[in-house]
């Protein structure tokens, strides 16, 4: 729960510390895996109820379903599903409703979770969606006719949507048609307004739908069409959803439409034993147990199928604790026993389960490759060599990515040119570390992405002799990695002498300066490092010398770097100046 806020009963927010009558809002955070069943009220009403253990009071009976109209001789609304990604359709006719305000509770109702009151049908579609979780709509039966059609375009059409948009669709998006073809809405996502409800409507067609996730995500997102249905159908919905909500519906405009007559329900469901099918499951207490690391009685975890509402049996002690569960057909997310052990870890407390490691009974694999290329550093190290790290994304290269950055289009098939460009690069900047260009010496393991196959592991190493790469297995034997991996030391936490480096820019700073034949390097180097101050990472390092006309001539350079911050080029000037001014009293010129 993100937050939770105070109401009256006519809507205002007032202060929880005060003693008036009010309600509570929460503004609850669901998680795409229980979308399916949780973006509704009641679904989160019989999630409270489990894990608060208190009872749950289902309102479907409290409904009150309206009897068919007088003289009705059959049904005459007539649905044809031609395509897959509609799996169930139901729809019916209600005739002589009146279009108009909504009553102050459904007003209040929907203002407090952020919804605009439009009209009484409107809102009666809306109430349905947030409280039972599925989507519904109307259309006019009169502009729209008797006949309901849900398919997909075979080519390029427009569409205006209610709101005003209009959108193109491509051939193969999905959509609700009339007898003569003409666009009812975008199944899943949004109504268009050729079928839409006024003030006028008398006779009017109530649908209730339940479309394929992934084809409804992917034309509302390219239309950039992000509905509230949109939201549920594309996390998914059980099929069987859709009675709760065509019940509700009738009931609620029933309520609000007491002249109101109501044909029979057309339902349109091809799938309808596999979805209804009710899915078993086993599971035992002692995998529960064995999976949390407690140790919660049979009659404890049984109390937790109660609670959820699960229809469970077996359960005895003889046989660990066996269940074979029922699923309920809303619950999509249930799909094995794993699934159960996080139900029982959530219903009876998750702060009842003690942080211990788990015992695992049997010898690691040697992974080869991580374990040739531990090898393969300490033995490059052991040489002088320092690794460094490149991009395996590259300008060009036969294997392109798709929406790669610009400069990054590409994985590299090989590590030598990245690193051989790296290794000019710090060849540059090796004065400032105090190393000299020719003992520079790097390598690099990584992974390369060859046009036929799988990634490979290669290693690469640039020195003044050039660079050579080779696979991790051309570099370090099967044999060579047998024989070292009983003997390998690792370092300890107390005998590691890795330092970190500082992720701010340094800045470098020259001095030159003429002294007396008698002096020595030394003795200027000390005056520097007890004017330089703490923020330098190298130095001072001597870079130059040479005699002339009785005089010597040194040349040192320090490099400032700060592990706390960026150094401006004033913070360090302060520093230099103080290094001139002991240089100068020492009688020394500076060039």
């Amino acid at each position: 729960v993100e937050s939770m806020v105070p109401i009256r009963a006519d809507g205002s927010i007032v202060d929880p510390a005060s003693n008036g009558i009010y309600d509570w809002i929460f503004d609850i955070n669901i998680l795409p895996n229980r979308a399916h069943d949780l973006l509704s009220h009641q679904g989160v009403a019989e999630e409270l109820s489990a894990l608060l253990d208190i009872e749950f009071h289902s309102p479907v009976s409290l409904y009150k379903v309206p009897p068919l109209r007088q003289g009705y001789a059959g049904q005459a609304l007539q649905v044809y599903v031609e395509s897959k990604k509609c799996r169930r359709y139901m729809g019916r006719i209600v005739r002589n409703v009146k279009i108009g305000p909504s009553p102050d509770w459904v007003v209040k109702h929907l203002e407090s979770i952020g919804q605009r009151s439009i009209n009484n049908l409107v809102d009666a579609t809306n109430i349905v969606m947030f409280d039972c979780g599925n989507p519904t709509h109307v259309f006019d039966a009169k502009k729209v006719g008797e006949k309901i059609i849900i398919k997909e375009v075979d080519s390029e059409s427009k569409i205006s949507l209610l709101g005003g948009e209009e959108k193109v669709l491509d051939k193969g998006d999905l959509t609700i048609q009339d007898g003569n073809g003409s666009l009812l809405a975008i199944a899943g996502v949004k109504g268009g307004v050729y079928g839409e409800v006024e003030s006028t409507t008398t006779d009017i067609i109530i649908e209730v739908a339940n479309f394929e996730p992934v084809s409804t995500r992917k034309t509302g997102r390219r239309l950039a069409l992000f509905t509230d249905a949109l939201k549920r159908f594309e996390n998914d919905l059980s099929p069987v959803r859709a009675e709760y909500a065509m019940l509700e519906l009738s009931a609620l405009i029933a309520e609000m439409c007491p002249e109101a007559e109501f044909e029979e329900v057309v339902d349109v469901f091809e799938d309808k034993d596999k979805w209804e099918t009710k899915r078993k499951i086993e599971v035992s207490s002692d995998y529960i147990n064995s999976k949390l690391g407690t140790n919660f009685s049979v009659e404890e975890i049984e109390s937790v199928w109660k609670r959820m509402k699960f229809s469970a049996q077996g359960g005895s002690v003889s046989d660990g604790g066996s269940f074979i569960i029922t699923v309920p057909s809303l619950r999509l997310d249930l799909e094995g026993p794993h699934d159960f052990v996080e139900e029982v870890g959530r219903v009876l407390g998750l702060d009842k389960i003690e942080a211990k490691l788990p015992k695992i009974n049997f010898d690691p694999e040697i992974n080869k490759t991580l374990f040739k290329s531990f090898l393969a550093r300490k033995k490059l190290i052991n040489e002088g060599y320092r690794e460094v790290m490149t991009y395996s994304f590259t300008k060009k290269g036969k294997v392109e990515v798709v929406r790669g950055a610009k400069g990054k289009e590409a994985l590299r098939s090989d590590i030598s040119k990245g690193l051989l460009e790296a290794y000019e690069m710090n060849k540059l900047n090796s004065p400032l570390f105090e190393i000299d260009p020719k003992d520079l010496k790097i390598f690099e393991i990584g992974n390369v992405f060859p046009e036929i196959g799988v990634e490979e592991t290669n290693i690469a190493f640039c020195d003044k002799n050039g660079c050579k790469e080779m696979t991790i297995d051309g570099y370090i034997s099967d044999g060579e990695m047998l024989d070292s991996y009983n003997k390998i030391v690792l370092p300890d936490a107390e005998n590691n002498n890795f330092e970190n480096w500082s992720v701010y820019p340094f800045i470098a700073r020259d001095f030159s300066l003429w002294t007396d034949s008698n002096t020595k390097p030394e003795d200027v180097s000390a005056v520097i490092k007890e004017n330089m101050g703490d923020s330098v990472l190298v130095g001072p390092t001597l870079i130059d010398q040479f005699e002339k006309d009785g005089r010597v001539s040194y040349a040192f350079r320090i490099v400032f770097q700060s592990f706390e911050k960026t150094l401006t080029n004033e913070e360090v000037s302060v520093f230099v100046e103080n290094i001139y001014s002991a240089l100068k009293n020492k009688g020394w010129e500076i060039r």
